[in-house]
């Protein structure tokens, strides 16, 4: 299969439709885990339908300082992993084609929302984004587009985007792709030194002990369901010389339920102490949230939650995140 070239969407809409369009959304430098979202979109539109994937560097969501000049443009290398990937076509629209006549005068508006954690670090950057957003799906109008979970408040803010101004697009997220070492993959990864990307390894090792930390506190509660432990219940078994039992018994009667602001710091031990590091990370923000609308959430809170962070490493600023599942007896990971 040859994958086509397009530059405009007058190209795009001349094109005969079978079955159902899927969208994948990037600003170029493919990598393995925008190849994933197109195997993704290609498995969702079937052998009828069409995979389309857009290459377009947003010019509205850069802010001042930010590295709008220096994102690699790679577009024969990304048409290349696009049809190795399943894509029917790569439309890679100009500047001009996107916004003809310049800037727009009317945006979308990502709300408060978008004002908190990337939103506060970046203003701006979600309202450029949704609209660009906003564009591409009109200028595509697929039936689905799909999103990487790695960028977890942008999904949620499209999702709410989707669903508030019904759009009737089916909205889907597709897991973060990670390398062994558990660095996620990013276009920005490229700038990274060799000591910079060893420091970089902090913000996935911190989602992993915030993980790790829940994981321990979900297995206490299934222990203590399953086995009444009291204080009365490790005394017994101490008293008949099961030691261990009755020191296990004890820890779950007495362990206090260590919920969110455990898992906080947890990852936070991680993120200090990289802090340390040569060449050292710069944290900008650790946040536990609730996905629907990117509130930290409470230690009575139930659900599905968001574990996020945020950090520069040299001149390079990463992000990552990880699902996690309060009030049941397992966590996503």
């Amino acid at each position: 299969m040859t994958t086509a070239l397009l530059h405009t969407a007058q190209e795009l809409h001349a094109r005969t439709r079978k079955g159902r369009r899927a969208v994948v959304m990037t600003m170029g430098a493919l990598h393995e885990g925008h190849a994933t979202l197109v195997r993704a979109a290609r498995e969702i539109a079937g052998p009828d339908g069409e995979v389309v994937v857009t290459v377009f560097v947003n010019p509205l969501q850069f802010g001042a300082g930010e590295d709008l000049d220096r994102y690699p443009r790679t577009l024969e290398a990304d048409l290349k992993i696009a049809e190795q990937a399943g894509a029917d076509a790569v439309f890679a629209p100009s500047v001009d084609e996107v916004y003809p006549g310049g800037d727009p005068q009317v945006r979308v508006t990502a709300g408060p929302m978008g004002e908190r954690l990337e939103g506060s670090s970046r203003p701006g950057h979600f309202d450029g984004m949704l609209t660009v957003v906003a564009k591409l799906l009109h200028l595509t109008r697929p039936d689905v587009a799909l999103y990487g979970q790695k960028d977890a408040q942008q999904l949620a803010l499209i999702r709410r985007m989707v669903r508030d101004l019904n759009f009737g697009i089916e909205i889907v997220g597709v897991p973060t792709v990670r390398e062994e070492d558990g660095l996620a993959l990013s276009s920005r990864n490229r700038f990274l030194s060799p000591d910079e990307r060893r420091t970089a390894l902090a913000l996935s090792r911190a989602l992993f002990a915030g993980r790790d930390r829940h994981a321990a506190q979900e297995a206490l509660r299934a222990r203590a369901l399953e086995v009444p432990a009291t204080q009365a219940r490790a005394e017994a078994l101490s008293a008949i010389g099961e030691s261990r039992a009755a020191a296990d018994a004890h820890a779950v009667a007495t362990a206090a339920p260590g919920g969110p602001a455990a898992v906080r710091a947890a990852a936070r031990q991680v993120l200090d102490e990289a802090t340390r590091y040569d060449p050292p990370l710069e944290p900008d923000y650790l946040a536990l949230v609730d996905p629907s609308d990117f509130t930290e959430i409470g230690d009575d809170f139930t659900g599905e939650a968001v574990l996020a962070v945020a950090a520069r490493v040299g001149a390079t600023r990463l992000i990552d995140n990880l699902p996690l599942t309060f009030g049941t007896l397992g966590a996503a990971s």
